[in-house]
């Protein structure tokens, strides 16, 4: 079994799913007393979401790439980055290493072509909505993606970080999430799944919550995660 590098935090509160996931997979797979292989990176979430909100991209960056260089000098077999919205920096990140990132928007974009979906609802973060580098590789994959208007951005994105990343779970906001995925599908009929583009929202919502097929891109990145450690090669 290889070793995966976790770089969490971002907020720990969806980090822990990912080690819990991690472990109910092998188990799963492996059974007995066998449990994953994990080195976890957990970084303080305040000053990434504070430079977030300022633009600061490349300080983020370099957060990242400390986490990602130590987890390589740990000796782990691959990295996952427990955030959508901080790939973003990938590029800024992956020249300083030589261990390969599972990139969360391929997995998802292979889940979703798996499943023949062609228009999704992207939910998330506002950076990861509104700007490209994770639509880009969606659309590389022939996947439409559509997103909320100016005032559901907003309202997600703080249901997002005032709440989820906080661990609070709100009726309400779960009722906001749904209204707009209802309102969404009202407008374009063609629209057939759900892309949960932040690894919060699948404390919130899951598949009862919508007649939208979603895709909690958490699940789908642990479970490419797992193919690998568990390969052969």
């Amino acid at each position: 079994m290889k070793t995966i590098g976790l770089i969490g935090g971002m907020s720990w509160e969806s980090t822990l799913s990912y080690y819990t996931l991690l472990n109910e997979g092998i188990k799963e797979r492996l059974g007995g007393l066998h449990s994953a292989k994990v080195v976890l990176y957990s970084v303080d979430f305040a000053p990434i979401a504070q430079f977030q909100k300022e633009g600061k991209w490349e300080e983020t960056a370099q957060i990242i790439k400390e986490a990602a260089i130590s987890l390589e000098r740990a000796g782990v077999d691959i990295i996952l980055l427990c955030t959508n919205t901080m790939h973003k920096i990938l590029p800024l990140v992956t020249p300083f290493i030589q261990t390969p990132f599972l990139h969360i928007a391929e997995a998802t974009a292979h889940a979703l072509n798996e499943n023949g979906a062609k228009k999704s609802i992207l939910l998330g973060t506002k950076f990861t909505m509104q700007e490209t580098f994770y639509t880009d590789i969606l659309n590389q994959h022939s996947i439409e993606i559509i997103i909320p208007d100016k005032n559901a951005i907003e309202t997600i994105n703080r249901i997002i970080f005032d709440e989820l990343c906080i661990g609070k779970i709100e009726t309400a906001s779960r009722d906001s999430f749904i209204e707009i995925i209802h309102a969404l599908k009202r407008q374009n009929d063609e629209i057939d799944s759900v892309i949960l583009g932040c690894t919060e929202i699948g404390l919130l919502l899951n598949q009862e919550s919508s007649h939208l097929p979603l895709f909690d891109t958490t699940l789908l990145h642990v479970k490419e995660a797992l193919k690998y450690v568990l390969s052969e090669k």
